[in-house]
């Protein structure tokens, strides 16, 4: 079992950057692919960035095309931790965010997943909201 909490989310004016963290727990990590998801009021849950497995410590990312250029997802496998750097926030990025994590991959797997159907774990959500 893998326990994902997020952190980071809050208020920030468009334009501002907002950095999020999902600590995992409960297992490693390097060899899941992750991912984060967001969800605004009244919308359906959507793929915002994903970052595959590591292995000889090369990972690959893919992004939503709404983020591309201003979102980036990283991951740190000595702590167990995916980060999602936002920039240039505008106020459709209001959602509340989940990380997500799938797998474990075998050998060198180095797919990204955009569809939520294949992850099996998931936080509990941070708020994020970008004020005009």
């Amino acid at each position: 079992q893998v326990q994902l909490v997020e952190s980071g989310g809050g208020l920030v004016q468009a334009g501002g950057s907002l950095r999020l963290s999902c600590a995992a727990s409960g297992r490693t990590v390097s060899g899941y692919y992750m991912a984060w998801f967001r969800q605004a009021p009244g919308k359906e849950r959507e793929f915002v960035a994903a970052i595959s497995a590591t292995y000889g410590s090369v990972n690959y990312a893919s992004y939503a095309d709404s983020v591309k250029g201003r979102f980036t997802i990283s991951r740190d496998n000595a702590k167990n931790t995916v980060d999602l750097q936002m920039n240039s926030l505008k106020p459709e990025d209001t959602a509340v965010f989940y990380c997500a994590a799938g797998g474990p991959t075998y050998s060198r797997d180095y797919a990204t997943r955009v569809n939520e159907n294949e992850y099996v774990y998931w936080g509990q959500g941070t708020q994020v909201t970008v004020s005009s």
